[in-house]
């Protein structure tokens, strides 16, 4: 190119560049937001590594087939090859592929099981349809024919890819699939009791729904059964389906009240009585929460926790003799949760156990016989979580920030222990890291993100952190999210005088650094979560909105969230939920408004949903001082109201512990409202119930409190279900904003 044409061309860029930069910023609102793919980011979805670590699958549009066809990756060149053309996965008299909610292979990748057809059971679409494919004779087969449609649950292929299990209203069936017979092991489920699953509360709080695992030598089948009965029922009103209500009954045990009855039992394959473990302990009193087989062992683990949920005590049961023996008992004065980090090392002889019993949570080696435990992560850090453990290699990869807890990095340790922690992550890449590595750890998908920059994907190989390939760089929706002109996120820290709390902040694009501008702060304050985090989140849109129409979005994570600054920070929200958290969210207000001087002190709104809906209530009751209008989402008014597991781990129980669960609950400090406060809440919660915002409301009319209320019929606690819903809500919300707290700097 000679040196004209390079002057041309570089003229004609900088034209364009110009022309970019006077662009004026595409208009955001609310109705972009919530029916638009405005961004348009891009994912990766259905990505599995095969045992051998050479490659993965994915799944892959076909559009001739109108269906996905399930696609071999190799790791290191990216060439592709169909494993599972969507013809395959096309049932017999039927003109369309099978939509593929879930798929697993056998462990000698002979057969497949597709998951499809799927419906909602509590809060996940866990119950369907299931196929199996032998990818031998290409020979496409429904399980459970003879059972009703879309009433499977958890399919998984027996060791030998012979036989598979499911789980079917309640009871546990084993189908041959080379003669198509079906045997039906358990035959007492339905009513109050249930096999192979659970009920709504250890599905929500301990995270079971899949209750039943092979043994390694495929002979039997170690199970969970749960008896409801004695348990509170708390039924939902449907008043639209039909011209009479429909009601809808939910065993759902409420703090203090009957828990479900659970025990562990073995089966065999074939048939006849079931055995059960006699495990000590009131089985309503004590959660069976984690079981599984050793591998290559006629052994299960099993970890129980007492009600209180300050000690786990794991058993080894023999599924022979049923012998039990007690290996570790895990205890802590405030409360413990449960890790799913366990990996069975040196020929089984050893397991993985997290715990924070040195004041950080970190990763344990414990002999089988529980009599020998040594650190494997060392520092003063939290592991976030174990991303993979590659015992031939000789390390841990785990997810830690021990100098930023808004970020996530990958770390390595040696899993015998010596050596210090590595950091994996490259120091360019500042924000939220994630990994899903290879068996063998030598390659690994990274997904990075931060609150600027959408995901990027990239194949990586480890431990060099090099990059093999990009899979989709999200360059398209980053351009598109810089059109709208809006304002970065900002963080900063703030001195509440005995602890330094983290927040962020996102101002008005037009921000003038001399005015007072209103502050509305995005709220969540209790265990289960975190809302200071350096992640994408979409971009924030909402709340950038807000930000927009003239106030200063801002969020702060209290003492007690969920955040890796170990085991005193997590723990001294015990026994105060609802307590320490409003103290130091109004001792954060106060502090940020004499930290920033445009923050207008006479404009603080806030506003939450869940566990953010209760703080929002407790924040406007107790200091309204500060707070001056408020919208309460799917709140929790009274901590009895809500179930046993959350709220017992938490505050122990009501019996012990009366004056916290008082001063804990809103309901019990209506009387201080002062500002302008909306209720909203989904009539079909069966999470938080519905109940909360009735007597919350009964007792701000008997404190003749004036109030704003919106309830959603039969919407769930994400308030998502039926058409427009959640635009509606969120328009909603913003009206009551411009209304009750006023916009712009002043």
């Amino acid at each position: 190119m000679n040196l004209r044409h390079r002057l041309v061309t570089f003229l004609s860029f900088v034209i364009i560049l110009n022309a970019i930069a006077q662009e004026k910023p595409l208009a955001l609102t609310i109705e972009k937001i919530f029916t638009e793919d405005i961004i348009g980011a891009k994912g990766m979805r259905g990505v599995r590594w095969l045992k051998d670590s050479n490659g993965y699958t994915t799944l892959e549009a076909n559009a001739e087939k109108k269906g996905r066809d399930i696609v071999f990756n190799d790791a290191v060149t990216g060439e592709k090859k169909i494993l599972v053309n969507a013809q395959l996965l096309t049932p017999a008299g039927k003109d369309k592929p099978l939509t593929i909610a879930d798929y697993s292979w056998s462990s000698d990748n002979s057969k497949l099981l597709i998951f499809t057809n799927t419906k909602r059971v509590w809060r996940y679409n866990t119950k369907g349809d299931y196929w199996a494919l032998n990818l031998k004779t290409n020979s496409l087969q429904q399980l459970g024919k003879t059972l009703p449609e879309a009433t499977l649950m958890f399919a998984k292929l027996s060791p030998d890819a012979s036989k598979a299990a499911y789980v079917s209203q309640q009871n546990i069936y084993v189908e041959d699939l080379a003669s198509g017979s079906i045997t039906q092991l358990t035959s007492d489920g339905g009513n109050n009791i249930i096999n192979g699953t659970f009920d709504w509360v250890y599905e929500e709080e301990l995270d079971c729904r899949d209750g039943f695992r092979w043994s390694p030598d495929g002979k039997s089948i170690a199970y969970w059964q749960l008896d409801t009965k004695g348990t509170g029922v708390f039924s939902i009103i449907n008043n639209l389906d039909s011209i009479y209500p429909e009601i809808i009954p939910i065993p759902y045990p409420k703090v203090g009240t009957t828990n479900s009855s659970c025990k562990v039992g073995m089966v065999a394959t074939t048939g006849g009585e079931t055995k059960w473990f006699n495990i000590p302990g009131d089985p309503r009193n004590n959660y069976l929460a984690r079981m599984d087989f050793i591998p290559n062992s006629n052994e299960v683990m099993i970890q129980q926790l007492n009600r209180l949920q300050n000690t786990n005590t794991v058993w080894l049961g023999d599924a022979q003799s049923m012998a039990l023996k007690t290996i570790v008992t895990e205890t802590d004065k405030a409360f413990l949760d449960i890790h799913d980090n366990i990996e069975w090392l040196r020929n089984n002889q050893y397991f993985t156990w997290t715990s924070e019993r040195d004041g950080w949570r970190h990763l344990y080696s414990v002999s089988r016989d529980g009599k020998s435990t040594s650190l494997i992560t060392k520092g003063n850090f939290d592991v976030v979580n174990i991303s993979r453990i590659d015992e031939k290699g000789g390390y841990v990869y785990y997810i830690a920030t021990p100098e930023n807890f808004t970020q996530r990095y990958l770390y390595r340790s040696r899993i015998d222990g010596k050596g210090e922690a590595q950091r994996v992550s490259p120091v360019d890449q500042s924000g939220q890291n994630r990994y899903t590595i290879s068996p063998n750890a030598k390659f690994s998908l990274h997904v990075f993100e931060n609150h600027s920059n959408p995901p990027f994907y990239e194949m990586i190989s480890l431990p060099d952190h090099k990059q093999i390939r990009v899979f989709e760089s999200n360059q398209a929706a980053k351009e598109n999210y810089a059109k709208l002109g809006l304002s970065q996120k900002e963080f900063f820290r703030v001195d509440i005088g005995d602890i330094m709390l983290d927040g962020w902040m996102i101002k008005p694009a037009s921000f003038d650094s001399t005015k007072k501008y209103p502050v509305i702060y995005n709220i969540y304050g209790e265990p289960a979560g975190s809302t200071v985090q350096d992640s994408w989140s979409g971009g924030e849109l909402w709340d950038q909105y807000m930000a927009n129409q003239g106030y200063i979005v801002m969020s702060i994570d209290n003492r007690g969230t969920n955040v890796p600054r170990g085991r005193e920070w997590r723990k001294s929200i015990y026994g105060q939920i609802g307590i320490i958290a409003t103290k130091d969210q109004a001792a954060a207000a106060t502090a940020v408004g004499k930290k920033f001087s445009f923050v207008d002190m006479g404009r603080i709104g806030v506003w939450g949903w869940s566990g953010g809906g209760s703080m929002t209530l407790n924040c406007m009751f107790r200091n309204p001082e500060i707070y001056k209008t408020g919208i309460a989402v799917a709140f929790v008014a009274d901590q009895l109201l809500y179930d046993n597991i959350y709220q017992e781990r938490y505050m122990g129980l009501p019996t012990t512990n009366p004056e916290g669960y008082k001063n804990g609950s809103a309901i019990n400090f209506a009387a201080g409202l002062q500002g302008k406060l909306l209720l909203v809440h989904g009539t079909g919660d069966d999470n938080v119930h519905y109940q909360n915002c009735e007597r919350l409301v009964n007792e701000l009319i008997k404190q003749n409190k004036l109030f704003s209320m919106l309830a959603y019929p039969m919407r769930s606690h994400g308030i998502y279900e039926r058409e427009n819903t959640t635009l509606h809500l969120y328009r909603s919300m913003a009206d009551y904003w411009l209304k009750n707290l006023p916009a712009g700097g002043k």
